[in-house]
């Protein structure tokens, strides 16, 4: 599900993925939707700079080319350049930073038909490389990663023939805070991403509180700055988080439904469609309403939960994907045990249980909206920090103060 980079900090590009499959025009029965007005070829994007801060901002739009499926980057103008063949060991890639507003200032480039991420980073430019794979891209969690020490944060967005899907995302850290908008077709503008005030530094706050280790997924500079909390799926590849995190409420999730079913109905406009769900042995086996077997997951670890991969892997089917995001959900939101019918339909039981996913409950309780990718299929139920239309004119990103 790595749709464009050799190394992305996160495992299921999932905001992506779900938004091609929208945009491409498919539904949960697998049809292809009406078509929409034409959308141009590039559509301006603002960036605010909100921050208070007084460091250069430089900004990076970094993705694949729909039309071509080529990897590269735009500049301020739209215009795209595909990278340049890489190496082994990998070999510097092309300058792609475009200068960002300083503080109380906008900025406005031109986006192109891309799935890609709008990088922004804080007095430093960031370090991309090229491998004979394509472009290799930040990963703190490797404390010799060239960017640990930068400041910087992402938006993933998706524009094409169908519109725009444009998200802010803490699937793989929480770090510098911004909002994303669109100005629809009608005028009126649509955002996300805001947090509540204080919350930023409340995420913080909140994390170093937390027993059983959630205080080391906060990462510093050497002068103290705080620079990022790690999502928790990096905080085990790292060391900073046991992998046993969750191992109590999966276990508890694994007894209950060896005795009782859990039923999921992965579409909401397909409510007669449902999977029941029973735990043998090792083994929790998917029936259809014929009572056949569809699919079958092996009992999860903690990182497979964090991460929606490995163990709960979700494929882009109509079956086993759907399934699998579900259980991905409750698993994250910890509602399995208190609802055996999934998805949930509110978000009053989330993060309930002494064991959950702290960074996620910590991260949704301080945005202005609740809405946040705290994790890749935290768009189940619509919980996620996306906006899209389908007559984009304009596209906004506001870097926030920290607070």
């Amino acid at each position: 599900m790595r749709s464009w980079s050799v190394s992305v900090l996160g495992k299921p590009l999932a905001p992506l993925v779900a938004a091609m499959l929208v945009a491409a025009g498919f539904t949960a029965a697998g049809a292809a939707g009406p078509a929409t007005a034409a959308v141009p070829s590039t559509i301006p994007l603002t960036v605010t700079n909100n921050s208070g801060r007084g460091e250069p901002v430089y900004i990076y739009n970094l993705g694949t080319l729909l039309s071509t499926g080529q990897q590269g980057w735009a500049d301020a103008n739209g215009t795209f350049h595909p990278w340049p063949a890489g190496g082994n060991p990998p070999t510097p890639a092309p300058d792609a930073s475009i200068a960002g507003p300083a503080s109380g200032q906008s900025t406005t480039i031109r986006m192109p038909k891309f799935s890609g991420r709008v990088y922004f980073s804080y007095g430093q430019k960031l370090v991309f490389k090229l491998t004979t794979g394509g472009l290799v891209q930040p990963a703190v969690q490797n404390p010799s990663d060239p960017n640990r020490n930068i400041l910087f944060n992402w938006s993933e967005y998706t524009l094409n023939d169908a519109g725009l899907w444009i998200n802010s995302t803490q699937v793989d850290m929480v770090s510098a805070p911004y909002a994303v908008g669109v100005k629809t077709g009608s005028g009126a503008t649509k955002s996300t991403g805001h947090l509540k005030p204080g919350g930023y530094n409340g995420i913080f706050t909140a994390l170093k509180a937390k027993p059983g280790g959630w205080a080391n997924l906060i990462q510093t500079r050497p002068d103290g700055t705080v620079l990022r909390a790690l999502a928790p799926g990096h905080g085990i590849e790292s060391g900073a988080l046991a992998r046993t995190v969750l191992d109590d409420y999966i276990n508890r999730v694994w007894q209950k439904y060896s005795t009782s079913t859990l039923t999921v109905t992965p579409f909401a406009d397909q409510p007669n469609t449902k999977y029941f769900g029973r735990v043998s042995g090792s083994t929790m086996n998917f029936t259809n309403s014929a009572g056949a077997v569809v699919t079958s997951f092996q009992k999860p670890d903690s990182d497979s939960v964090f991460g929606c991969y490995k163990l709960l892997d979700a494929p882009n089917d109509l079956v086993r994907g759907p399934i699998s995001r579900t259980l991905c959900a409750g698993y994250n939101r910890s509602t399995l045990l208190v609802n055996p019918n999934q998805p949930d339909t509110g978000s009053g039981a989330f993060y309930q249980d002494a064991v959950t996913n702290q960074y996620a409950r910590e991260i949704h309780a301080r945005m202005a909206d609740g809405k946040a990718y705290a994790f890749a299929f935290d768009d189940v139920g619509n919980h996620e920090s996306l906006v899209n239309d389908g007559d984009p004119r304009q596209a906004y990103l506001t870097l926030d103060p920290f607070s």
